[in-house]
């Protein structure tokens, strides 16, 4: 696969993860494994997962991969914020395919191109970008290739314009192309950034309970009302979107915690969620 597609190589191994494959899927499947989960209702259509280091975030992260484990689905969008200045709204790589150390994910092409026509209506389309430093979209490969049982394709879309118009563009573009397809979303965010611990608990409260409240105009309009916040607002948005017109009722928060939960340092602190959408069965 390696000599015939045009790869992606990571830039983060080794710094945002480890580059040693064995090493890295002991620590992943270790953070899947010490996962505790609630009991989770109906079919799993989406996930929130954050994306700072696996030694930061990895706990949480475990959670929402946890509540992937075993899944075979065909293709998995994941939707990231870019956190580097670039001009268009929406961004997806040029490359056939992502490396991690535990191997190759090919990116769905044909998803691609159904995803670029369906954005069309509304103005809007996927620049295709080259060796992108992007570390939101790839942390979370990892623990996709670790937690699903499938050889899955990989839909990746990278957003710039965290506004109204474009999230759910791009949500009902996700779901028209995803929909009677074995697929997962994954939103890739983190909360709140450097403030100290109780601020940034309850800033962080506010946006989950949003969240929670399955409401993605809440979650852009928290940060415009200074009441919460995401950087990946715009992909968490879009997702839960996504996930509404592919038939998702409901969303459970798994998990949150801090960067001071691991280093001890709670004057500043960055905010962690993980949440599942599911398609819940009402009696």
């Amino acid at each position: 696969m390696a000599a015939t597609l045009d790869v992606r190589p990571s830039p983060i191994a080794g710094q945002w993860y480890p580059a040693d494959p064995r090493r890295l899927a002991t620590s992943v499947d270790q953070f899947i494994e010490e996962a505790q989960l609630p009991a989770i209702q109906g079919q799993v259509v989406a996930v929130m997962t954050p994306h700072a280091g696996h030694r930061y975030s990895g706990p949480v992260a475990g959670f929402a991969f946890a509540a992937l484990r075993d899944l075979e689905p065909e293709v998995v969008a994941v939707v990231s914020p870019m956190h580097y200045l670039a001009a268009p709204p929406l961004l997806t790589t040029a490359h056939e395919a992502y490396e991690t150390p535990l191997g190759l994910i090919p990116v769905d092409q044909e998803a691609l191109r159904l995803l670029q026509q369906a954005l069309q209506p509304a103005g809007l389309g996927l620049t295709p970008i080259r060796h992108d430093p992007e570390h939101s979209l790839e942390i979370e490969l990892p623990f996709l290739q670790r937690a699903l049982k499938s050889d899955f394709h990989l839909l990746p879309v990278m957003v710039r314009d965290p506004s109204t118009q474009v999230a759910r563009a791009l949500g009902q573009a996700l779901a028209k192309v995803l929909a009677g397809r074995r697929s997962v979303l994954v939103a890739s965010t983190d909360l709140s950034h450097f403030y100290p611990q109780p601020i940034a608990q309850e800033l962080d409260a506010e946006l989950l309970r949003r969240v929670a409240a399955f409401d993605p105009q809440g979650v852009l309009q928290a940060e415009e009302e200074g009441k919460g916040f995401a950087c990946g607002r715009g992909a968490l948005a879009a997702v839960l979107w996504a996930a509404k017109e592919l038939g998702a009722n409901h969303v459970q928060i798994l998990h949150y915690a801090t960067s001071g939960d691991v280093t001890g340092d709670y004057s500043q602190v960055v905010g962690y969620g993980s949440a599942v959408v599911t398609r819940k069965e009402i009696a």
